[in-house]
């Protein structure tokens, strides 16, 4: 697929613009001198069906989540990068964009070799969530009368209607990075497996859906044929790449939202976000 070979995930040098290129700037000073730590697997309620309905957070935020953001900008710079993608209606992009952000991701998170460890996280007893309820009222009672809100406010006030991602929601996910791993996936088939996750025609509202759907066939095609070109022994290995991406359908898309980005993002809107990084320069 001609669209998909041509185009590279690299970070270059060029000015950024879009809120998590700013975030992981700022930051980059802070642990410039700190090499990058892998993280392995960790204890997400196995054993037990009750633990796999407790609320889980990531141990190191600070960490998986600068990694995570780095993902998310390197895939809507690939996106952004493919002349089919460039050729679509805005409107077509956006919905594109905003359904298959978060297999874009993880597939990103599996060719960028990230791992995470998260840890339980209890839940907020009735006591707790009616004080913090009330401080928060107290404080926007303080902020009215304030021309500049405090900083971190708004972040403090996203923490007390975080949904936290629960222990299976978290299980999904790092089977599909095992799976990925297993296989030895490279780079190019990822290329070819974004542009199938991607080109989605059957999204309500779409303008182009059957040049979309063309471009799905051609990524799914251009996949194939490089199986069979450079792993020509290998028989199955394009039906196992095709059902390792159907694991990406058990993947809840606010999980990964709340698990790796509202720690740095606070109250702002995942779509917005989205949105502001489409069109920014990066």
């Amino acid at each position: 697929m001609a669209c998909l070979d041509k185009c590279h995930c690299s970070v270059d040098n060029r000015r950024h613009s879009s809120i998590l290129y700013n975030i992981l700037k700022n930051e980059e000073h802070k642990d410039s001198h700190k090499g990058r730590k892998e993280e392995h697997t960790g204890g997400y309620g196995q054993g037990c069906s009750c633990g796999s309905q407790k609320k889980v957070s990531l141990k190191t935020p600070q960490v998986t989540c600068k990694a995570a953001s780095a993902v998310l900008v390197k895939t809507l710079r690939f996106v952004k990068s493919l002349p089919c993608f460039q050729e679509l209606p805005l409107a077509d992009q956006l919905l594109l964009v905003r359904s298959s952000w978060a297999p874009l991701l993880v597939l990103g998170l599996a060719q960028d070799k990230v791992d995470f460890e998260t840890v339980e996280t209890s839940e907020p007893s009735m006591l707790q969530r009616i004080l913090t309820n009330k401080q928060g009222a107290e404080r926007k009672q303080q902020q009215e009368h304030q021309e500049v809100p405090e900083p971190g406010d708004n972040i403090q006030q996203q923490h007390k209607v975080t949904q936290l991602p629960t222990a299976t929601e978290i299980r999904w996910i790092k089977e599909f990075l095992e799976k990925c791993w297993s296989l030895g996936i490279s780079n190019k088939e990822y290329a070819y497996l974004k542009g199938i996750v991607l080109f989605n025609s059957d999204l309500p509202g779409l303008h182009c859906a059957r040049y979309i759907q063309g471009l799905q066939q051609e990524a799914h095609q251009a996949l194939n044929e490089h199986v069979k070109l450079i792993q020509r022994w290998d028989h199955s290995r394009f039906t196992k790449l095709i059902i390792v991406l159907s694991l990406l359908r058990s993947i809840n898309a606010n999980a990964i939202a709340e698990l790796f980005f509202r720690p740095i993002i606070g109250s702002v809107n995942m779509d917005d976000m989205l949105l502001e990084m489409l069109g920014a320069k990066i």
